[in-house]
C-alpha cells in the first residue's frame, strides 16, 4: 500500500542514512532540533563556566533534549503568526525520492495488474480501502457518531471482503462514497480537488489521486489545529517555557552564561559613561531595554547568542537586517532631499518612487553575491536619472554635472558604516526603538525623530514586532533576569523589584 510503501522508503532510506551517502526525512520538529542547534554556539566560543559541570545520564539529556524541543515548537507556533505545517518532499533528484518513486510505481503496477485479471483480484484494493476508511475517521470530531457510522458500515471491510469472493463488489460506487466523504470533510480549498475526482474514471489514477488529495487534506487539518491552538498556547506557554527551560537549567547549570555575559556587557555600558547613568530605580528596566537593543547590533558570526532568546535569534537576525536597509535608505533620501532642497519637496509620489528603487537595488545586500560598490553606484545614478526628470517636468533647471557629480559622490559613500549621516540616522533609529520599548506600558508610540518619516511605517512595523518579543521573553524570564541583575547591580544583596520589571 502507499503507506507500507512510504513506510519501506523510510526504512530503506533510514539504512541509506547509516552508510552516510543521504539524509533523513526532516520533520518539523526536527526543523526545530536543527534551528536550536544552528542557533546554539560553537563549544570553542564558550565563556568559562561559572560552576563545575555535573554529569547526567544519557536518558536524562535526551528527555531534556524532548523538552527542550517541545518548547521551541510551542513557542514557534506563537510567535510565528504565519507558521503552517507542510508536506515534506525529497529534493529533486535525491536517492530518497527515486527509491520513492520506484517503490509507488510498482505498488501501482501491482494493483493494475490485479484489476486486469480474469476474475479481477481485490486484495491491494481493500487494503487500500482500509487506510482511507482509517483517514476519513481520523477527520471526524468526538460527537460526529452519525459520519462515524455511515463510515464503518459503508467500508466494512468484512463485507466487502465477501462481495469480492461473490464478484459482486462494485468498486468505484465505494469510491463514489468515499468522494462524497471527502467533500464533507475538506476545506474549501480543496473543492477543485474533489471536483477532479469525480471526473476520474479509471480505478487506479483515481485512487492514486485520492490519496493525494487526502494528504492534502491531512495537511489542512493540522494547520487548522495549530491556529485552533494558538490562542491556548498563548495563555499557557509563559507558564509552560519557564518549567521546560527551569528543567533544562536543572540539567545544565551554566545555561545562562552567555545571557549573564550579555546583561554585564549591557550594564557596564549604561552605567559606563556612554550614557547618562539613570535614577538607580529604574537602572534594572533601562539596562534590559538597551540589553535587547544590541541584539539588533549583534554580530551573529562571533557573539554566542543569550540562551535564553535562541529561539528568537532568526527574528532578531531578520529585523537587524531590515533596520540596515531602512537606514541606508532614510540617509539616502535625506541626502537627495537637502541637496535638491524645494524644487523636489512635496512634489507627490516622488519620495515613494525614490525609496522604491533604492529598496530594489539593495534587495540583496546581505547576500554574498552583493557588490556594494556596483549597487550604490546604480542606486546614485538612477536616482540622479528620477530626479533630471523630475526637475524637467516641473519647470526646474537640472543640476550642473558637478552638483550632480557631488549628489552621487555622497550617496556612494553612505555604503560606509562610519558614513556621519549614515550614523545621524542609525542612532535615531535606535532612540525611537529604546522609546518604543520604554513607553509599551503606557501603549503610546513615542515620536518619530527627524529624518526617519521615509521610512515611519516600516519602522514601526518593526518595532510592534521587537516590542512583542520582548513582552513575551521577559514575561517567562523574568525570575531569571532579575536574579542576574541583583548579582551585577547590587554584588548579591537584594535588589527592590522594580514595579513593571516582569510584566514588560
Amino acid at each position: 500500500t502507499p503507506k507500507e510503501s512510504n513506510e519501506s522508503s523510510k526504512q530503506e532510506q533510514s539504512k541509506i542514512d547509516k552508510d552516510g551517502t543521504e539524509n533523513s526525512v526532516e520533520t518539523s520538529e526536527e526543523m526545530i532540533r536543527k534551528r536550536i542547534r544552528r542557533n546554539t554556539p560553537s563549544p570553542h566560543r564558550l565563556t568559562p563556566q561559572s560552576s563545575p559541570p555535573r554529569f547526567v545520564s544519557v536518558e536524562e539529556l535526551m528527555e531534556t533534549a524532548k523538552g527542550v524541543t517541545n518548547m521551541a515548537l510551542a513557542h514557534e507556533i506563537l510567535m510565528n503568526s504565519a507558521f503552517q505545517v507542510k508536506p515534506y518532499e525529497p529534493e529533486e533528484g535525491s536517492l530518497e525520492k527515486r527509491v520513492k518513486e520506484i517503490m509507488h510505481k510498482a505498488f501501482w503496477d501491482c494493483l493494475e495488474s490485479q484489476l486486469n485479471e480474469d476474475p479481477p483480484s481485490y486484495s491491494h484494493a481493500i487494503t487500500l480501502v482500509g487506510e482511507i476508511k482509517e483517514t476519513l475517521l481520523s477527520f471526524l470530531l468526538p460527537g460526529q457518531s452519525r459520519l462515524r457510522g455511515q463510515i464503518k458500515e459503508a467500508l466494512d471491510l468484512s463485507l466487502i471482503q465477501q462481495e469480492a469472493e461473490n464478484g459482486a463488489l462494485d468498486i468505484s460506487k465505494l469510491a463514489q462514497f468515499i468522494i462524497d466523504m471527502m467533500g464533507t470533510f475538506c476545506a474549501p480549498c480543496r473543492d477543485e480537488d474533489i471536483k477532479h475526482l469525480r471526473e476520474i474514471t479509471d480505478i487506479v489514477p483515481l485512487f492514486k489521486s485520492i490519496f493525494a488529495v487526502l494528504d492534502k487534506m491531512k495537511i489542512d487539518m493540522a494547520n487548522f489545529a495549530v491556529s485552533s491552538l494558538r490562542p491556548h498556547l498563548l495563555q499557557q506557554s509563559v507558564e509552560y517555557e519557564q518549567k521546560k527551560f527551569q528543567e533544562f537549567l536543572q540539567k545544565q547549570p551554566n545555561a545562562l552564561d552567555f545571557t549573564k555575559k550579555w546583561l554585564q556587557d549591557t550594564s557596564d555600558y549604561v552605567t559606563g559613561g556612554a550614557t547618562c547613568t539613570p535614577n538607580s530605580a529604574q537602572l534594572p528596566l533601562t539596562i534590559h531595554n538597551h540589553a535587547y537593543l544590541r541584539l539588533l547590533k549583534w554580530d551573529h558570526d562571533t557573539e554566542a547568542f543569550p540562551e535564553t532568546l535562541l529561539m528568537d535569534q532568526g527574528r532578531f537576525l531578520e529585523m537587524q537586517q531590515e533596520l540596515e536597509q531602512l537606514a541606508l535608505v532614510a540617509s539616502v533620501l535625506l541626502i537627495v532631499y537637502n541637496s535638491a532642497g524645494e524644487a523636489i519637496s512635496g512634489l507627490p509620489g516622488l519620495m515613494e518612487r525614490l525609496k522604491k528603487t533604492i529598496k530594489i537595488l539593495l534587495a540583496e545586500m546581505h547576500t554574498r553575491s552583493f557588490k556594494a560598490d556596483e549597487a550604490f553606484a546604480a542606486v546614485a545614478e538612477k536616482l540622479c536619472v528620477e530626479l533630471r526628470g523630475c526637475l524637467s517636468q516641473h519647470g526646474f533647471s537640472p543640476f550642473p554635472s558637478d552638483r550632480e557629480n557631488t549628489l552621487k559622490g555622497q550617496i556612494v559613500a553612505v555604503k560606509s558604516a562610519d558614513n556621519p549621516i549614515r550614523k545621524v540616522i542609525d542612532s535615531r533609529i535606535q532612540t525611537y526603538l529604546l522609546g518604543f520599548l520604554e513607553s509599551s506600558a503606557l501603549r503610546c508610540a513615542p515620536a518619530l525623530p527627524g529624518g526617519l518619516t521615509p521610512i515611519g511605517k516600516e519602522l514601526e512595523e518593526i518595532a510592534v514586532k521587537l516590542e512583542r518579543l520582548v513582552t513575551f521573553n521577559k514575561l517567562v524570564y523574568s525570575l531569571f533576569y532579575h536574579k542576574i541583575l541583583q548579582d551585577i547591580l547590587n554584588q548579591g544583596k537584594s535588589l527592590d523589584v522594580v514595579p513593571g520589571f516582569h510584566i514588560l
